[in-house]
């Protein structure tokens, strides 16, 4: 029952070539660096990755791409990631686009073991009508396009059908878990990662605190250990290194006039 391996490079070892992967995080909250960084220096590629984003400034899942070891992304946000945008452009990357929620069930889904549901989302659009690249030639053409799926109506309304998604294995990042693999994620980064750590076969958990069995609250639990095989205890640093995405600077507030003295 103790899932602790002692080191990412270790906890990913049997990773093999064009593993598909299902991965946590949204931006830079909650995403499992160590982990990727791990992959990145085995030098695995091929890989099919199934994340919201594929990493921003030039942090996390965006490692592995700007060392092109990805091939395909499923995911629903491209944003600001240039690099990912220009591959995808260049037909260098195949890219599934879906809506952020169905992309999310769809995890949900597959480690819940439905294989597939209908939801009104997409209904209308190439979502369901099919023609969404999934790869351009390089030229401006689409090399290949999303196919069309089935739609039914129930109880008056149109639903699109979509398949629960299952990957090799799943990377996520945890603020606390025990050697036994349950999992306690604080605010934003609790995010794609329980979505995630339930859909791989083999799930992989970076942890910030690693605890004894017993010491996390059962009703406190995010994701149960039957989700989670390895469990990796990050360093103080490791579990300190966390990003801003977006800096903003508010305006100083006004320094209020001083009231004059009343003379008598």
């Amino acid at each position: 029952m103790d899932k602790v391996v002692a080191t990412p490079l270790e906890a990913v070892a049997d990773v093999p070539e064009g593993a598909s992967l299902a991965v946590g995080g949204f931006g830079l909250s909650g995403v499992p660096n160590a982990l990727i960084q791990a992959l990145f220096e085995r030098g695995v590629g091929g890989l099919s990755v199934v994340s919201n984003n594929c990493g921003a400034l030039e942090s996390g899942l965006a490692v592995l791409l700007a060392a092109g070891r990805i091939g395909r992304v499923t995911g629903s946000y491209i944003g600001a990631n240039k690099e990912f945008a220009r591959q995808y452009l260049a037909g260098e990357l195949e890219v599934e686009m879906i809506p952020q929620g169905t992309l999310a069930e769809r995890l949900r889904a597959g480690g819940a073991g439905i294989p597939a549901f209908y939801t009104p989302a997409g209904v209308g659009t190439q979502v369901a009508e099919g023609g969404l690249p999934w790869r351009y030639d390089g030229s401006g053409g689409v090399a290949l396009p999303s196919p069309a799926k089935e739609v039914r109506t129930f109880e008056g309304v149109a639903h699109v059908l979509e398949r629960g998604i299952r990957t090799d294995f799943a990377l996520v990042r945890a603020a606390k878990g025990d050697r036994h693999g349950n999992l306690v994620f604080r605010k934003s980064a609790r995010n794609f990662n329980p979505l995630a750590a339930m859909a791989g076969r083999v799930t992989v958990a970076e942890v910030e605190e690693l605890v004894e069995p017993g010491r996390i609250d059962p009703d406190a639990v995010h994701v149960p250990g039957i989700f989670v095989q390895r469990v990796v205890a990050l360093t103080p640093e490791q579990a300190a290194d966390k990003g801003i995405e977006q800096r903003t600077v508010s305006a100083p507030m006004p320094v209020p006039a001083a009231r004059g003295s009343v003379g008598g």
